[in-house]
């Protein structure tokens, strides 16, 4: 197996012992990002919905440093601190991405990284190994 490991300055910088996506074949495995600004690695604000606008532009950074886009992704896992904040996700998710939409999955849990309010992983598939 031959992984590919993918970085980019435009996205926040990884804080742990991780990687911001690893490429096997066609497939991009993208780790969480949260609403961090890549030049100060703090918070954009405590705004949700700029926080998840945020989030969506440090996700499509990283897939366009593994040479796809946000339309590239095939899974989406979206995780909250607030359930309620569902439907501001769905409108802001829309902004990002046409027919047909990658598979999603939306939890919520009790806390993330930083105290950030919202956090995306997922996977893209790339047309081919180039």
């Amino acid at each position: 197996m031959n992984k590919i490991i993918i970085s980019t300055d435009q996205a926040p910088s990884a804080i742990g012992t991780y990687n911001q996506a690893v490429k096997v074949g066609t497939a991009v495995y993208l780790s969480g990002q949260i609403p961090l600004v890549a030049e100060t690695m703090e918070m954009i604000s405590d705004d949700f919905a700029e926080q998840t606008q945020q989030v969506f532009k440090n996700l499509a950074a990283v897939c366009e440093a593994a040479g796809g886009e946000l339309q590239d992704m095939v899974k989406v896992n979206i995780f909250l601190t607030d359930l309620s904040n569902f439907a501001t996700v769905n409108e802001i998710m829309s902004q990002h991405f046409k027919m047909p939409y990658p598979a999603r999955a939306a939890i919520g849990v009790k806390e993330l990284p930083k105290g950030a309010q919202v956090e995306i992983d997922g996977i893209m598939e790339l047309p081919s190994t180039n």
